[in-house]
């Protein structure tokens, strides 16, 4: 018979924290594609999984606490800034002279990246998934379990516009007028934070009380 003396963990927190380090890593890889939506806006496909960030952290929050989301942000910069180093890493070993060099170029394009870019990546990060989960935490104290999905939307809103005017001025002052860009990835992030989020985050919440329930 053993004796297992390792902290029990809530079924949701495990499975979330596993969810979550996998879209910190595909979100950059997602960003080299930009997507046009409804009403003629256009944002970078990450978005997608940043918002699936936003919600798997407010869900902890929920069920775990502010503390622990906060924990889960701080996490994932090991995954984020793991997957920067592989990715040059790989980029610097020669590719195989069998290689299409059609993929070969097509691979260095997508994983490519100047080092201003990577840190605005995670200054962004850090700073927007750390405001998400401080307001959401903060609104649940103000308004107990009520109003999840205004918590939830409220802080998904105020960290996409934190999180694009710390990218973009990070990684593009200088380079070319940005301003025109701030403005429309602003209004994109806000508008798909507004539709996707309160669904969702009733979705992660219910799924992660079943889970827990049952453990």
């Amino acid at each position: 018979m053993t004796n297992d003396q390792s902290p029990a963990i809530p079924r949701s927190l495990f499975l979330y924290a596993i969810f979550y380090g996998g879209m910190v890593c595909i979100a950059g890889v997602l960003g080299n594609k930009q997507v046009a939506l409804p009403g003629g806006l256009a944002v970078e496909a990450g978005i997608f999984a940043f918002l699936l960030l936003v919600i798997t952290s407010s869900a902890v929050a929920e069920l775990s606490g502010g503390a622990t989301a906060n924990r889960l942000v701080r996490f994932g910069f090991v995954p984020l800034i793991a997957s920067i180093l592989l990715a040059e890493l790989v980029l610097a070993i020669p590719p195989s002279p069998g290689m299409d060099p059609a993929r070969r170029d097509a691979f260095a394009l997508m994983m490519g990246g100047t080092p201003r870019i990577w840190i605005a990546g995670i200054v962004a990060y850090g700073v927007s998934q750390t405001l998400n989960v401080t307001i959401f935490s903060w609104l649940k104290g103000r308004e107990g379990a009520k109003l999840l999905w205004l918590r939830a939307g409220t802080a998904s809103i105020l960290s996409q516009i934190v999180d694009t005017f710390l990218f973009v001025s990070i990684a593009f002052w200088g380079v070319f007028p940005i301003a025109e860009l701030l403005i429309g990835q602003m209004i994109a992030k806000v508008v798909l934070s507004a539709i996707v989020v309160p669904p969702l985050i009733y979705l992660f919440v219910g799924l992660g009380r079943r889970l827990d329930a049952g453990a």
